[in-house]
C-alpha cells in the first residue's frame, strides 16, 4: 500500500513581525505535539518560509501517513481536533495537497 503524503499550508494572522512570528511558534509547538499520539501517523514536519516572497505561505505540514485510512483517523482523531480547535483563529488562508507517494503522474 502507498504512503500517502499530506500537505498543508498557511498564511497567519500577524500585523507586526512579531505578532506573525509568535503565530507561527504556536502552531509549529502544536503540531509538534501530535508526534507518536495518533496511529498511522508515520512522519510530521513544520516548515516555516524563509523565501520572504509575496505568494509565498507562512507555514507548511508535511506529513506522511501509512494509509488513507490513517489519514482519516489523523483527520478526526481528538488530538488533531483540538489542535484545529486552538489554532482556528491564527489562519488567514490555507491550501492542501493530498497524494499516494508510490504513484507517477505523466502530462
Amino acid at each position: 500500500m502507498p504512503i500517502v503524503k499530506h500537505i498543508v499550508m498557511w498564511n497567519l494572522r500577524g500585523d507586526t513581525e512579531g505578532e506573525k512570528r509568535d503565530a507561527i511558534a504556536r502552531l509549529k509547538s502544536a503540531f509538534e505535539g501530535l508526534h507518536g499520539r495518533i496511529p498511522g501517523l508515520l512522519h510530521l514536519e513544520i516548515g516555516v518560509d524563509s523565501s520572504r516572497v509575496d505568494y509565498a505561505c507562512d507555514v507548511v505540514l508535511y506529513s506522511e501517513f501509512e494509509s488513507h485510512s490513517a489519514l482519516q483517523t489523523y483527520a478526526s482523531h481528538p488530538e488533531h481536533q483540538r489542535v484545529k480547535r486552538e489554532l482556528g483563529d491564527l489562519r488567514i488562508a490555507r491550501y492542501q495537497v493530498d497524494y499516494d507517494a508510490a504513484k507517477s503522474y505523466s502530462s
